[in-house]
């Protein structure tokens, strides 16, 4: 998990946990993910989902795009660093609003400026107008999508695209430092969050 996801998801995503809720990670970094152990909310059950099979997870192997989960099971569906992998996004995107609760958000990491990286396949970079129109798409109404660089703030002018800095070959992190001082360009990861909630069921007469 790289550093730039981490703290966009501390600042946008950490506020919209709260006691109780049942929270579903698609694609775990590990167990528990780099993301649960940021969450202190107390009594959260969350569950993780992945292709992979894996008896850490709760619902191993699933298909890319039909989850083994009931529609409306969960207050909070998440991935990070997911989407760009998956074909058919605008078809995913729907069944991560079906999984959820109404009401209930979908959170939404993905980068904007990483080089090409196959996991299996790498597909999409996606900016918050493609992910308000995916979210629209498939049911949601986006309360925030926000891209950009929360890491090195100190750095002055950067390569586009970029990685974060613990990702980067050896000789680009002995040089970044140097860079920066002389007012060259250095390499930096962007990323685009979105948080995005299902409509509530209207009232009942």
């Amino acid at each position: 998990m790289h550093e730039n996801s981490i703290l966009l998801f501390r600042q946008y995503a950490l506020p919209c946990f709260t006691a109780g809720m049942k929270v579903l990670e698609i694609g775990p970094d590990a167990f528990p993910s780099t993301y649960q152990k940021m969450v202190s909310a107390p009594g959260l059950v969350w569950e993780t989902l992945d292709i992979y099979d894996s008896p850490a997870l709760t619902h191993p192997k699933s298909d890319v795009l039909h989850f083994p989960v009931a529609a409306g099971t969960y207050d909070v569906v998440l991935s990070g660093q997911v989407i760009e992998h998956v074909a058919h996004i605008w078809r995913w995107m729907a069944e991560l609003a079906r999984v959820t609760k109404p009401g209930g958000l979908v959170i939404t990491i993905n980068p904007v400026s990483w080089p090409y990286h196959e996991a299996p396949i790498d597909c999409w970079r996606i900016y918050p107008a493609g992910m308000k129109a995916l979210s629209e798409d498939a049911g949601l109404v986006v309360e925030k999508s926000f891209w950009g660089s929360l890491e090195a703030p100190h750095v002055r002018r950067h390569i586009f695209p970029g990685r974060s800095l613990q990702d980067q070959p050896k000789i680009h992190k002995y040089f970044s430092h140097l860079l920066n001082r002389l007012g060259g360009r250095v390499e930096k990861s962007f990323d685009n969050i979105t948080v995005a909630r299902k409509p509530p069921l209207p009232p009942q007469p």
